[in-house]
């Protein structure tokens, strides 16, 4: 979902880029060329930037050198950076990773059961990674601290990078996803005789006395039948929607042991240029996870004169282990804290500004001043990764018939991503495409013991269903306005606690 407010666009969570695996790479080269948009993909060095918290204006990065196959080109990327650990460190850290390379998949699913700080101390890993590269990683995997998010999560990443030789290659879209993605995918579809229905939101999922889809009601009274049903919802929408016939079936009690982390996105713009890099960078700071200048990554956006960030900031809330409820707070209060981090890292670009209190102490050298700001908040984001988490993410298939679960939470060896989303909904197609051609559907996952007991004592009730319009009733983010704050004052109390 995306927020156009002209001329400039408003998006979530650095929608402009994408980061590189070898299914989402084929994915998206594939896709680009029937589309004919290849050449929007701005495709930058192979290499990771992190920002030196100690030393404030610089960065330090981990160079992915062309031509050495993987893992030796991560090995090495490691070894050649001076800045962030020591050899003696490095040599640490090594040795529980040589089980994931042994065991593959398995190793890295056993460990689900572990936060990232659990393992490094079950390993004896040193402290000094988690500060330098874990809560870097963590923030920007799944917008969460270490201490809350799954080891597994850091492994399947790792185990791209050592597995894929340009695994950790990213790429920007050239502009907005609108016009530059967006209308060009509808285009194709339209094409190839396929519709695409804006703004007719299901009310209900309405079933036949044996628990199958007889059809979906529409908000605007419109039964839409058909042979086959895909549900790419979130999790936490998925919950509202679930029919009454379904509440008892222990494939829809365990989304309860699921639910969507918040986040939010920062686009700032400032009346001149900031140190910039043509990259993607890990800010390694206590409130803001990766950020881009993207007057400088993005094409659409190029000014030689100013700067125009966009910033995760996170982790925003107690859920995902932040001290403070940002969402909660307005707007301004959000951007001031921001500043202040802002100050901190670069002291030489940032001014001293009397509209927002936490750059008081900065210096003369610093110049630059905000000119304007767009704060887009996601309640419930991607499913917060936690410990234990994966077990109840659902198969593709379900217990009904010609009804298929897709989404980056449902089950496949990606976390909650749009390489989660590509593999997640490939995983439906393939289901949908199994039946089509006459053969049984795959089993569904096994599901924990413990849900399927408390399954048969859950009392079932009429769906909550979607109330209200716009992005946030349906899981997505948007500025909160009075309107739609209210809304999620009613429907999600707790991102107000």
């Amino acid at each position: 979902m995306r927020f156009r407010k002209h001329p400039n666009h408003i998006s979530i969570v650095l929608t402009q880029l994408y980061m590189t695996c070898s299914l989402f790479r084929l994915f998206i080269s594939v896709q680009s060329r029937q589309l004919g948009i290849h050449d929007r993909l701005q495709w930058k060095i192979h290499k990771m930037i992190f920002a030196m918290q100690e030393l404030p204006g610089e960065f330090t990065t981990f160079d992915f050198i062309p031509g050495i196959p993987a893992p030796f080109n991560f090995g090495l990327a490691i070894l050649m950076n001076q800045k962030m650990l020591t050899l003696g460190e490095k040599i640490q850290t090594a040795p529980p990773l040589i089980p994931m390379l042994i065991e593959g998949q398995d190793f890295i699913d056993a460990q689900d059961e572990l936060s990232v700080t659990d393992f490094m101390r079950k390993f004896g890993m040193p402290e000094r990674i988690n500060e330098e590269v874990f809560v870097a990683m963590a923030k920007a995997l799944d917008f969460i601290d270490p201490d809350k998010l799954s080891m597994t999560v850091v492994l399947t990443a790792m185990n791209r990078f050592l597995n894929e030789s340009n695994g950790l290659q990213m790429a920007f879209l050239d502009g907005n996803q609108p016009d530059r993605l967006c209308e060009p995918m509808k285009q194709h579809i339209e094409k190839g005789g396929g519709e695409i229905v804006m703004n007719a939101p299901v009310k209900e999922i309405v079933t036949n006395e044996d628990g199958t889809v007889n059809h979906l009601l529409m908000r605007s009274g419109e039964k839409i039948e058909a042979d086959e049903y895909i549900s790419a919802m979130p999790v936490d929408i998925v919950k509202r929607m679930i029919p009454k016939k379904w509440q008892q079936m222990p494939y829809f009690r365990q989304f309860d042991e699921l639910e969507g982390i918040p986040v939010i996105n920062l686009h700032m713009w400032f009346d001149r240029k900031l140190t910039a890099v043509d990259h993607l960078c890990f800010s390694r700071s206590p409130l803001l996870s990766v950020y881009a200048d993207m007057s400088v990554t993005c094409k659409e956006y190029e000014d030689p004169d100013k700067s125009m960030l966009e910033l995760v900031f996170a982790p925003c809330s107690p859920i995902a282990g932040g001290k403070v409820n940002w969402i909660s707070k307005t707007d301004e209060q959000i951007i001031d804290a921001t500043m202040g981090e802002l100050s901190r890292l670069f002291p030489q670009d940032i001014a001293n500004d009397e509209r927002w209190p936490s750059t008081s102490k900065q210096g003369p050298n610093g110049q630059a001043k905000l000119e304007k700001y767009a704060v887009v908040k996601v309640p419930r984001s991607v499913y917060a990764a936690i410990p234990g988490r994966n077990k109840y993410r659902p198969s593709q298939t379900t217990p009904i018939p010609h009804f298929t679960m897709a989404g980056d939470w449902t089950s496949q060896k990606f976390l909650g991503s749009m390489e989660g989303a590509v593999l997640g909904g490939k995983l439906a197609a393939e289901a949908v495409s199994n039946r089509a051609i006459g053969n049984p559907d795959k089993p569904i996952k096994d599901i924990q013991q413990h849900i399927v007991d408390a399954a048969k004592e859950y009392e079932s009730r009429e769906p909550f269903g979607v109330k209200g319009e716009g992005a946030i009733a349906f899981g997505a983010g948007a500025q909160l306005k009075k309107d739609n704050e209210a809304l999620l004052r009613e429907v999600d109390a707790v991102q107000f606690a």
